[in-house]
């Protein structure tokens, strides 16, 4: 079966791994010039459904629960199954108690505790969550190495077209934010790389605050991304000077070392998302739509991929699969 993917985000650079896997012959096209230009290169890469919980639905848990082996499996060595800490300053204590009552599947470490996990955190909070059994990646290595993966598997990946000549027995749309429906709103993330030698972290740290809660995802070559910010609107501009001191402050609060990094990127970009926040695929005839995924991409995504997969190469149990993604 010859598939047609638009788009090379997360949700369709894992489509057309899952289909090439099972044997389909797979085009991606790609209006952009490459993988960096898409909202999927500025994202966190949090695999974290147990924190998610804290204000999504039970279906973000169901469906995001898989995502760390899948990515596993897909790309050996890309996953980090270090967990995620959740701390909040003294004076924002009752955030952390909100937040573990809206959530499950952590232990609640102490200052001892705290300091096991994460060193550089050392005397600086008395208690926190701790999610042992997420995980998280790198977004730009992933992707990467998914392209780089298709290629080898005989995929045709086509950037700056908005069309190709082959003929497909099926088209699937995950251009995203760029399916213009009236349906879909966008959200725009904002995010921040800081470079500094001074602190090291061995996983996510979120920092609870009642207006900016944030988190702190650490990368290789001493860089660390900050971000969070939701804001309800699809406007693709520079980073507000707002947002940044925002982050920059929470860096900061999460440890003094911040304040000295070099701010060596910002970001924005802006998610697709319908009115319950949840994903959807749909069907139109032989064509179908993958989107949705809001700022849960790298965590649904391969639930998603798999849900649409089995629809396309004929599962029969792809119906029910697919309503799970309503729930």
């Amino acid at each position: 079966m010859k598939v047609l993917v638009r788009g090379a985000g997360v949700a369709g650079l894992t489509l057309a791994h899952e289909l090439a896997t099972r044997g389909a012959d797979v085009t991606v096209v790609e209006k952009r010039e490459e993988i960096a230009c898409n909202a999927s290169w500025r994202a966190g890469g949090m695999l974290a459904p147990w924190c998610e919980r804290e204000s999504a639905e039970e279906a973000v848990l169901t469906l995001g629960r898989g995502a760390a082996d899948w990515w596993d499996a897909a790309l050996p060595g890309h996953v980090s199954r270090s967990g995620t800490l959740v701390l909040a300053p003294a004076r924002d204590a009752a955030e952390l108690d909100r937040f573990g009552r809206r959530t499950s599947g952590f232990r609640q470490p102490d200052a001892d505790e705290i300091a096991e996990l994460e060193p550089a955190l050392a005397g600086r909070f008395g208690r926190g969550l701790f999610f042992g059994e997420e995980a998280h990646l790198d977004p730009r290595k992933v992707l990467l190495a998914l392209r780089d993966k298709l290629i080898v598997f005989g995929a045709r990946l086509e950037f700056s077209s908005g069309s190709v000549s082959a003929i497909a027995d099926v088209e699937v749309d995950c251009t995203g934010i760029a399916d213009s429906r009236p349906e879909l709103r966008g959200v725009r993330g904002e995010m921040l790389m800081l470079r500094t030698s001074e602190i090291s972290l061995a996983r996510p740290v979120r920092l609870l605050h009642p207006r900016i809660p944030v988190y702190v995802v650490p990368r290789a070559e001493n860089l660390f991304m900050v971000g969070a910010t939701m804001v309800e609107c699809d406007a693709e501009g520079p980073i507000t000077a707002r947002s940044t001191m925002e982050l920059l402050g929470a860096a900061y609060t999460l440890h003094p070392a911040f304040g000295e990094a070099e701010l060596v990127e910002t970001g924005v970009g802006v998610r697709p998302t319908f009115a319950d926040n949840l994903p959807r695929v749909e069907r139109d005839g032989r064509n179908f739509r993958i989107n949705g995924l809001y700022r849960h991409g790298f965590l649904l995504a391969p639930a998603m991929a798999r849900q649409a997969a089995d629809i396309i190469l004929g599962n029969p149990a792809a119906k029910e699969l697919t309503l799970e993604a309503h729930c």
